[in-house]
């Protein structure tokens, strides 16, 4: 889905196949949808070639993101880690930030298909993050479901529920085309989320 919606967009792809070689020469700029054991693998290749690096791949943190953000830093690449290209998404984070201000007492509920190997998503961990104390987190890994996510916020007779869900893959597009425009204007080394360039209301 998403090579054509860049292409559609003006952009040129070159696609790199599992167990092909990753000559990158002559690109702008590498995106990855991979898997955790090959997307640091992946983003290292790129960076070795002077070529910054989105990354859409949930599972990197750590040793390997720090790891990853010096090499960045060291060749004064960008390198963008989004743990959910919905835009949905994002504002479903910020909101529920801004609501934990009054309502502080917050569980965090992440539904994925069954597929999803990561547990919980990155998009909880990175929503757990901008919350306060620390809120638990309920995983559910089903058929028929894509990616969805609620945060429940309590407080005494009242409970506000955002919730976010992602139907289908074309959700993740204006987020991905939205990280390609503006990779260039990030600083060198790690920026992690869409948060960054989504200018506020």
């Amino acid at each position: 889905m998403l090579a054509p919606a860049l292409e559609a967009a003006g952009y040129e792809v070159r696609g790199i196949g599992r167990g092909e070689e990753a000559d990158l020469s002559g690109l702008d700029a590498a995106i990855d949808f991979t898997q955790p054991d090959g997307a640091g693998e992946n983003a290292r290749a790129a960076l070795a070639q002077d070529v910054p690096v989105v990354i859409g791949t949930s599972g990197l943190e750590g040793a390997e993101l720090e790891e990853l953000d010096a090499l960045a830093l060291d060749r004064s690449l960008q390198l963008l880690v989004v743990p959910n290209f919905a835009i949905g998404a994002v504002l479903m984070m910020r909101f529920a930030e801004a609501a934990a201000e009054y309502l502080p007492r917050t569980e965090i509920v992440e539904l994925h298909h069954e597929g999803k190997k990561d547990v919980p998503s990155g998009t909880a961990r990175a929503t757990a993050e901008r919350l306060p104390g620390e809120p638990a987190i309920h995983s559910v890994r089903l058929p028929g479901l894509v990616a969805h996510q609620e945060v429940l916020l309590g407080g005494d007779g009242q409970l506000l529920t955002i919730r976010h869900d992602t139907l289908s893959r074309e959700a993740f597009v204006p987020g991905v085309l939205m990280a390609l425009e503006k990779l260039a204007t990030l600083p060198p080394g790690l920026t992690v989320g869409l948060d960054r360039l989504i200018t506020s209301p």
